[in-house]
């Protein structure tokens, strides 16, 4: 993806003594952004604590608003969404501008396509280069028609059916982002949508629907795939919904702890969904110093307390199978593998090539400016450990967050420093990860 030099803020991070101590990494973003769009689709008030403030869940907020929702936030730090009901949005007079969020853009396609309107989606240069057509394709099916750039790319325009048409739909490919925008399509039409997982994903958007009232249909097939039956058109009622920590953004300072010796940290509140949890897994088989406490239930969602320690790490496989439920962490487990003693093969990556930016190959390029030796397969990656040369590079982030953040965790451990050519990306999803991190212990220079 080009980049504009001008509007780049370059950040290293250097070797550091240990971090130390408790921290809350913010709210949830997958979660955040579902608490805005059903509190837009349900009658009455529906009040959500601990909302994600970053870029992508603000550009949501945003879009609900444009489609008629009243959005705001209070002096306590609480957000208020009053919807406008299922099937009764308001055809947004501007562009819908998403930024970098492409679970934003894809969700709310979702939406849109259900209504007999036009709305019009754009967003930065990086969700410019990325693929929709895997969302606008069951769309199509629906009746939905689609203007866009070549490969579906955006800015695109799309127009709803009148009336749509609801769909059995077979998921192509391991994606939460296509189920929940068949299912939030489904659920502002009338009739009954049917959509099949092979590979079951994160679930919260389903825990969502049913925490609103909805009433959704699933059962597991004689092939294994997940079933799910939606009726269009369901009332849903405003909830109170709180959102706990991001095991995603959690995944920066848990992999730090683990790398930077002398480090003993507590991540608290942090969201335990099992389509979640891949990463944990595999730093314990890695032989992390993890432990969780203090788990409980709250909205329907498994947290809990994690508790980390500076740890010898050890290279492992990781199968195919558990990429859905870590597709955003592999970036910083190859920053864990590139520490770890012996190789670490991650399998099943395809998904990581159409990412904020071709992620695997980021990856390996991050890892080529700071010496850790890896192979870059179609749809894998080795990363051999345990080099006593790692660090001093530049890494080029691609406008993407999670190689910014990444890369300036393995500079917290590296003999030599690390930097990336921009830290501001990190406000897409992390808003204040330095501060956060230097009040533990980690060293950072602009």
């Amino acid at each position: 993806m080009a980049h504009d030099a001008s509007n780049m803020t370059p950040l290293s991070s250097l070797r550091s003594d240990g971090l130390k101590g408790k921290l809350q990494v913010p709210g949830d973003k997958s979660i955040s952004h579902r608490s805005l769009i059903f509190g837009a689709l349900a009658k009455g008030e529906t009040v959500v604590s601990g909302l994600l403030e970053s870029e992508d869940v603000l550009n949501t907020a945003k879009a609900m608003q444009a489609f008629g929702a009243q959005v705001h936030k209070d002096d306590q730090g609480l957000w208020h969404v009053t919807g406008v009901g299922t099937g009764s949005l308001l055809e947004p007079i501007d562009v819908l501008d998403f930024g970098n969020s492409g679970t934003g853009a894809r969700l709310v396609m979702g939406l849109a396509g259900a209504h007999a309107f036009a709305s019009t989606f754009i967003g930065d240069a990086s969700l410019s280069g990325r693929p929709m057509g895997r969302v606008l394709n069951p769309l199509r099916e629906m009746g939905v028609e689609v203007l866009a750039r070549s490969k579906d790319r955006l800015p695109l325009t799309i127009k709803g059916a009148d009336p749509a048409t609801p769909i059995t739909y077979r998921v192509p490919m391991a994606s939460a982002q296509v189920k929940s925008c068949v299912l939030l399509a489904g659920l502002n039409m009338a009739g009954t949508t049917t959509l099949i997982e092979p590979v079951k994903t994160r679930d919260h958007t389903e825990k969502m629907l049913r925490g609103f009232g909805a009433e959704l249909g699933e059962e597991i097939n004689e092939a294994g795939e997940t079933v799910l039956t939606l009726e269009g058109l369901q009332e849903l009622t405003a909830q109170n919904v709180t959102v706990p920590a991001d095991p995603s953004s959690a995944a920066f300072p848990i992999v730090a702890a683990l790398i930077t010796p002398g480090s003993d940290l507590l991540v608290e509140n942090v969201l335990l969904n099992e389509t979640r949890t891949g990463l944990l897994t595999t730093l314990v088989e890695m032989g992390a110093n993890l432990t969780i406490e203090n788990e409980r239930e709250s909205g329907g969602e498994r947290i809990g307390d994690i508790h980390v320690r500076h740890s010898d790490l050890k290279g492992v496989t990781v199968p195919a199978e558990r990429a859905p439920s870590m597709i955003d962490e592999y970036p910083v487990l190859s920053v864990a593998a590139s520490f770890a003693n012996g190789e670490t093969r991650m399998e099943g990556l395809e998904e990581l090539r159409v990412k904020e930016s071709d992620r695997l190959s980021a990856v390996a390029a991050g890892l080529t400016a700071n010496n850790v030796p890896h192979i870059e397969g179609e749809d894998y990656l080795v990363v051999k450990g345990g080099s006593n040369q790692i660090g001093g590079g530049t890494v080029v982030t691609h406008l993407d967050h999670r190689i910014a953040m990444s890369f300036l965790v393995m500079g917290l451990a590296s003999q030599k420093p690390v930097e990336v050519d921009d830290g501001a990306v990190i406000n897409t999803s992390f808003p204040g990860f330095v501060d956060l991190m230097t009040g533990l212990g980690g060293r950072f220079s602009a």
